[in-house]
């Protein structure tokens, strides 16, 4: 079929082409004098995305998911108590790795569509007298349901009862395309999502505290050891073969974000997710999410009406128009869709993912006013515009 397939999923994302040129290079020597060169700039370069002054950040060839089991085992002890909550599949599959690893998970289940739930967070570390719980976990973006919770209130509830546990927050589809001043411990995020990189490389944001739990917790690992890590980090390598051509290409991703500036990032995001749910509202259709609180600027998950397979509309979308969108998981499996609108992206690339969603659900049966969508984010756009076309000229 002629031209492009367009990737609309929440992850992997579109790669820029200065980031795809990067990484086209012959394998290099991964022990060689000059490998520093690459490596030592880009430990200190990645701490200013998460906003990490004083800890350090861990690369490591893994998905996030290897930075999730990273955090864990390095900082805690086996059968500590953590405090989590369960709202969506991401959610899910980490209190399923804190489980598995022998942890006592105290886990709060949530409705599907919405997020953390602050008061509750708050019973809990209020009644837990003798500090027994050691850490508190937040999903950020709960990618299953397009749902954002709320990372500064978790830190404002232990700040509020004086608690001492350490905080963790899943960043994996929001740091680099969304995230606030959060004074996090660990903070996980990967390449494939606002980094704008393929899959492979875990990031592991840990604050001088957590570093310290680091020293004394008893929780066997190898793989994913921070003193390891740290011994070979600090000369520029690391202590198995790292995944050299994602790292030419986190430099160029990296100067991307420096280029454009975090704050326009953020505001990038915003706009154009303001732009898919201007969308969905035209077309007569609700969000996952059950309220604006919880609306999420990286994907919006998109409720198909009753009789509708949303399966089918992805399958539409895919073989009839050339685009991919993000199927329902899990709870939501066959009631939602999504519209991964992070990373690379820009206006008119939005209105071609709301273009083809919008052709796909009209075949499937969803009854809506052809263009509606289109129309309403192209108004959204053309209103919130940086420089009107008057001044351009």
């Amino acid at each position: 079929m002629a031209g492009f397939t367009h990737l609309f999923i929440p992850g992997p994302t579109n790669i820029p082409e200065e980031v795809r040129q990067a990484m086209n290079l012959p394998m290099e020597d991964m022990r060689a004098a000059s490998f520093p060169n690459l490596t030592l700039p880009l430990f200190e370069d990645i701490k200013k995305v998460f906003k990490n002054e004083t800890g350090r950040v861990f690369i490591y060839p893994s998905s996030g998911t290897g930075a999730w089991e990273a955090a864990m085992t390095n900082v805690l002890n086996p059968g500590d108590r953590v405090l989590m909550s369960r709202f969506g599949q991401f959610s899910h599959l980490w209190v399923d790795m804190a489980e598995r690893l022998g942890f006592d998970v105290d886990v709060i289940d949530c409705e599907w569509g919405t997020g953390v739930p602050l008061d509750l967070y708050a019973e809990r570390l209020r009644a837990d007298k003798a500090h027994q719980i050691k850490g508190v976990f937040c999903t950020q973006n709960e990618t299953a349901t397009g749902v954002t919770s709320d990372v500064a209130g978790c830190r404002a509830v232990l700040d509020a009862v004086n608690h001492p546990a350490l905080l963790f927050v899943d960043g994996v589809s929001s740091i680099g395309s969304r995230q606030e001043e959060w004074r996090v411990d660990c903070a996980v995020s990967g390449s494939q999502k606002g980094f704008m990189l393929p899959a492979g490389l875990g990031f592991l944001s840990v604050s001088k505290k957590a570093l310290a739990a680091s020293r004394v917790a008893t929780h066997r690992r190898c793989y994913f050891s921070f003193d390891d890590m740290i011994r070979a980090n600090d000369a520029g390598y690391f202590p198995y073969t790292p995944a050299t051509q994602l790292l030419r290409g986190l430099r160029a991703s990296l100067d991307l974000i420096a280029e454009e500036g975090l704050d326009n990032i953020f505001a990038r995001h915003h706009r154009l997710a303001e732009g898919v749910r201007k969308a969905v509202d035209a077309w007569g259709l609700k969000l996952c999410a059950k309220a604006p609180q919880w609306h999420s600027d990286t994907v919006s998950a998109i409720l198909v009406p009753e009789g509708i397979d949303s399966g089918d509309v992805v399958k539409r979308a895919y073989r009839t128009y050339q685009t991919s969108l993000g199927g329902g998981l899990n709870k939501v499996f066959g009631k939602v869709f999504r519209i991964g609108h992070l990373g690379w992206l820009n206006e008119v690339m939005v209105c071609a993912s709301l273009s083809a969603a919008e052709m796909a659900l009209l075949d499937c049966g969803v009854r809506l006013a052809p263009g509606s969508g289109v129309a309403a984010a192209i108004e959204h756009f053309r209103r919130t515009a940086a420089m009107p076309v008057a001044e351009a000229a």
